[in-house]
């Protein structure tokens, strides 16, 4: 055991406000893992939360762990010491229960590696009596955990919140009754909102398509998504303050949660519905906790500027002396008061995504974004005196032509003369990423454009724009966003990938263990599924049916706007 290790993290958490640690043995044990670095992990709010609601419980001692450092890594390697936690630096493999917060395909390979390190049977068939029980939840989690089948004992399939407190019930209660691991684990697969994959096993016929589920007895047929219906009845804020954040010094506070603008490329708008918000009353109360901090205040949630009632939020923080940041803005809902508040916190860029650079594109994917919108937002924003722009774009989107790509050129072009226009010496900033067909969204059948296209496009976009004064491109490598393709509609048979990927230096590693495998990535990234075909993720219920996903396609093919969700909407059968 090093002893390096052990006073590296009891400085962290000497650095730490909010941090809950109690004494090893007075609450039975629960690690909480993100598979990314500290300063990665403790950005997201969904990690504040459920720490939160589990330390709230009075009879468990929920403690955090992150993906070392590469140098630290390399010292727990060196001492073959097994990854400690933060609040107590107790080996991984000594706590019963080990959950994971899983938010990007990625991490999966940290996943596997963190479980190696900790000392934890990988494997989830290799468990016995008495090991660690892993379980993960979070976006990947609930939209398409069939690739981490082989690795975790259960899957939180929605909002954690409340099916947290009946998971932990269910497990103690198990214990206290001396169940094996096989009928706790029973038990769990009927609390609403568990997966338990062991309990589900695939069947292929000949082309490795998924034939159908072998289902264990007493379980149910379709593990439906828990959702929270009223936010307010669970704080949604940070607990604990780390200036070692993507959000330094930055007190995150969840305005809402879902969204009904129907994109139809966004995972996170079908698998989170319906759109919620927090009350003025209680953000404010979180306002004045951040104040305590004198920390900026970070709003959350998948539009900010759609708060019903963002001017008068702006003007509370701004009263408090407090600056602020936002998540994410949609240029069509856009406020002076909004603007004006970021530029007096500071801000220097405004982001807007309009993911296309054609309106006809936009209609396919239901991005109710104009032209006309984005100049306003620019204006509203230089005005305020905020100088630069970022514009988030796609390539690859389902019926895209060289003609779409030339409109994101041309829209480049017409943006930065239009900022000259207005004075600006502003940076117009591309960041411009391949498009992923999700689990759960309108266009899940349908094939990714082909690596050798997609990559070509960005090369000539970033090639004609690189001549223009004032503008910057920003473009994630293609090969990787590849892999990421595989993983969000891949099946079970891409664990034994992972694993032999992860033992040969993890995405590194993945065309070796592709190759070993015998796995044709073909299959995942340019096939078109069949419109009755069972999906690796059928087993999950997000509240609608396929039916509706696919009219949502058919107006897209069409070319046609789906308008937002309203208050007594019944089209998708989430607010049934």
């Amino acid at each position: 055991m090093s002893w390096q290790l052990k006073e590296r993290l009891r400085k962290i958490v000497a650095a730490e406000q909010g941090t809950m640690v109690y004494a090893p043995g007075s609450r039975r044990p629960m690690a909480l893992v993100y598979p990314n670095t500290y300063h990665v992990g403790m950005s997201n709010l969904g990690l504040h939360i459920i720490y939160e609601q589990v330390n709230s419980r009075g009879d468990t001692a929920c403690e955090r762990l992150f993906l070392p450092d590469k140098k630290t890594m390399d010292e727990y390697v060196r001492t073959n010491t097994p990854l400690l936690s933060l609040e107590n630096q107790l080996p991984l493999y000594e706590f019963p229960l080990i959950a994971f917060a899983v938010s990007f395909e990625m991490d999966y390979f940290n996943m596997i590696n963190i479980l190696a390190t900790g000392k934890v049977p990988v494997l989830a068939a290799d468990r016995q009596e008495g090991d660690p029980l892993v379980i993960i939840g979070g976006p990947c989690a609930t939209f398409n955990p069939e690739p981490l089948a082989d690795f975790v004992d259960a899957c939180i399939i929605g909002e954690g919140e409340e099916v947290i407190h009946e998971f932990l019930d269910t497990y103690y209660d198990g214990l206290n009754s001396g169940l094996s691991r096989e009928k706790l684990l029973l038990k769990l697969a009927n609390i609403e909102g568990v997966y338990v994959p062991r309990f589900y096993r695939p069947i292929y016929d000949a082309a490795g398509i998924v034939n159908r589920y072998e289902r264990y007895d007493g379980i149910p047929a379709n593990v439906k998504r828990r959702y929270i219906k009223d936010l307010s009845s669970y704080p949604g804020q940070t607990v604990i303050v780390t200036a070692d954040t993507e959000f330094r010094d930055m007190y995150l506070i969840e305005v809402a949660r879902g969204c009904g603008r129907h994109c139809r490329f966004c995972m996170a708008g079908y698998c989170f519905r319906n759109p919620r918000v927090r009350s003025l009353t209680q953000i404010t109360e979180a306002v004045k906790k951040a104040k305590l901090f004198q920390a900026k205040v970070g709003l959350m949630g998948a539009a900010i500027s759609d708060y019903p009632e963002i001017d008068k939020l702006c003007q509370i923080i701004l009263d408090q002396g407090l600056t602020m940041s936002v998540a994410s803005l949609r240029a069509d809902s856009l406020t002076q008061s909004l603007v004006e508040a970021l530029a007096s916190s500071g801000h220097k860029t405004i982001t807007l995504a309009p993911e296309a650079g054609s309106e006809r594109l936009r209609k396919v994917i239901n991005k109710q974004i104009s032209d006309e919108h984005l100049y306003q937002a620019i204006k509203a924003a230089a005005t305020a005196g905020i100088p630069h722009v970022r514009l988030y774009i796609m390539v690859g989107l389902p019926g895209e032509t060289d003609q779409d790509i030339e409109a994101i050129v041309g829209m480049a072009r017409n943006i930065k003369a239009y900022m000259e226009g207005l004075g600006s010496k502003g940076l117009l900033t591309l960041s411009i990423n391949p498009f992923i067909p999700k689990p759960f969204t309108p266009f899940q059948w349908l094939p990714m454009a082909p690596l050798e296209i997609a990559s070509s496009r960005l090369k000539y976009i970033q090639s004609t724009l690189k001549k223009v004064k004032g503008i910057e491109i920003l473009i994630e490598h293609p090969r990787e966003a590849y892999i990421q393709s595989v993983l969000a509609r891949g099946d079970r048979k891409l664990g034994s990938v992972l694993l032999t990927a992860m033992n040969n230096g993890g995405t590194k590693g993945w065309k070796q263990a592709i190759k070993i495998h015998k796995i044709d990535e073909d299959f995942y990234l340019y096939r078109t599924r069949g419109e009755t075909e069972i999906l690796p993720w059928d087993n999950l219920d997000m509240g609608f049916d396929m039916s509706y996903l696919l009219s949502e396609y058919r107006q897209a093919q069409a070319e046609k706007y789906t308008q937002p969700c309203v208050a007594g909407c019944k089209r998708c059968g989430v607010c049934k």
